[in-house]
């Protein structure tokens, strides 16, 4: 009893004093029963750190964090010359509240240094209470899936630029777990830079990254998966498919898609589309997107009058905050000996054709006669050497000339 009538005198007393005086207050509550939770912030966003009390008159409230002041308030104002610097422009209370009974220490842009066991000392003319709020501080930018290739591989990147504490990440191969071929790590305390990579040796397989932050409770995953190959002709539209899976996303959940074109070393963006806006952005000139199509979630791509140039891979890139849905489509385009004519042109060609190949046959067997007649009736009978040596008669002359004109007439055919 003597103990607590002691307590007590100093809570009322201390309300009273200012000053180094506190530390009076802060040593007769070493034995008040201290309530204890957990809360958990996101690096560089804000977080409340929960004090609650029966509302008195002579508030007196202390924030520490180990022996460092970290907020004090008393004498209905602010209490600010002890404060740590670490925490200055950084931690406030609620000042209209604290009448009401609530003193929770409002934490702006969280550092991982601020992680630890922060005491929240409150004692009015009624009484008083101690509650220990341990802070723990996470980050977990969203991470991407990236799609490369050199000369003679391909392979697949999940990259998150900061997250702490340390992840798992894990990769499979049509839902059975690999191991990555390659990691790259920045940040030996926090927060990490994380590469993992993996070759790609089968094609035809379903490829997916998963990464976990088990203190934010978040978990990100990643699947890369190709398509038939397409094979198209020059001057034909192509159409490069690309669905939305509900069974990834949420119905109301913002994402972004993107389709570019993939060369060894490089990737060419090609369009791009933003739920949240509905805007299309295409820039290339022979593409086009059918928009009843995007109400339902199908983000295929038409590509207009092929050029032998447009042979290659085609990647459609479906993104949000909690999945990354990787697409790929190879093209070939082959050449066409013949632009497509109407039929028309197609009969007037054929027609010519034949009549040109009777006039040869036609003529040839008249050439070669008149040629004969002419060595044996008028210079008499030449030798051989003579006969191989002679330049041919204007006959010949004829129908090599119809021959030349045909085979032009025919490498000018469209």
């Amino acid at each position: 009893m003597k103990a607590q009538a002691a307590l007590s005198f100093f809570f009322i007393l201390i309300p009273s004093l200012c000053g180094s005086q506190d530390t009076f207050f802060l040593a007769s509550l070493s034995h008040v029963p201290m309530s204890e939770q957990i809360v958990i912030g996101r690096l560089d966003e804000g977080v409340i750190l929960p004090c609650s009390f029966e509302s008195g008159p002579d508030v007196v409230v202390h924030w520490k964090n180990q022996d460092n002041y970290v907020y004090s308030y008393y004498k209905d104002s602010d209490q600010l010359e002890k404060q740590d610097p670490r925490y200055v422009n950084r931690t406030s209370l609620f000042l209209g509240e604290i009448h009401n009974g609530n003193a929770s220490l409002s934490f702006k842009r969280l550092k991982l240094q601020d992680e630890g066991t922060y005491i929240c000392y409150v004692g009015t003319s009624l009484g008083k209470i101690i509650n220990k709020v341990i802070l723990k501080v996470g980050a977990f930018v969203t991470p991407v899936m990236k799609y490369e290739k050199n000369t003679t591989n391909s392979f697949l990147i999940c990259s998150v630029l900061s997250v702490y504490p340390y992840p798992i990440i894990t990769w499979k191969v049509d839902n059975t777990p690999i191991s990555e071929n390659n990691k790259e790590e920045i940040g030996s305390l926090g927060p990490f830079y994380i590469n993992s990579r993996v070759n790609i040796t089968g094609s035809n397989s379903s490829y997916q990254c998963a990464i976990e932050n088990t203190l934010l409770k978040q978990t990100w995953t990643g699947r890369w998966t190709m398509k038939d190959g397409l094979r198209k002709k020059q001057r034909e539209n192509v159409s490069l498919s690309c669905k939305h899976e509900n069974s990834f996303f949420l119905p109301n959940e913002d994402f972004r898609v993107t389709w570019s074109r993939v060369d060894s070393g490089n990737s060419l963006v090609l369009a791009q589309f933003l739920n949240s806006s509905q805007e299309t952005i295409i820039n290339e000139p022979l593409l086009s997107r059918n928009k009843d199509l995007i109400n339902l979630h199908d983000f295929s791509l038409t590509l207009k009058d092929l050029r032998l140039s447009d042979s290659g891979e085609y990647l459609c890139n479906i993104s949000s905050s909690k999945y990354t849905l990787l697409t790929i489509q190879t093209l070939h385009v082959a050449y066409r000996l013949f632009v497509e004519a109407s039929q028309e042109t197609v009969v007037g060609t054929i027609s010519t054709l034949v009549a040109v190949m009777a006039a040869i046959l036609l003529l040839l067997p008249l050439a070669v006669k008149s040629r004969r007649c002419r060595y044996y009736y008028t210079e008499g009978h030449p030798s051989t050497d003579q006969r191989s040596s002679h330049d041919g008669t204007a006959e010949e002359n004829v129908v090599r000339h119809f021959l030349y004109q045909t085979i032009y007439s025919i490498r000018m055919l469209p």
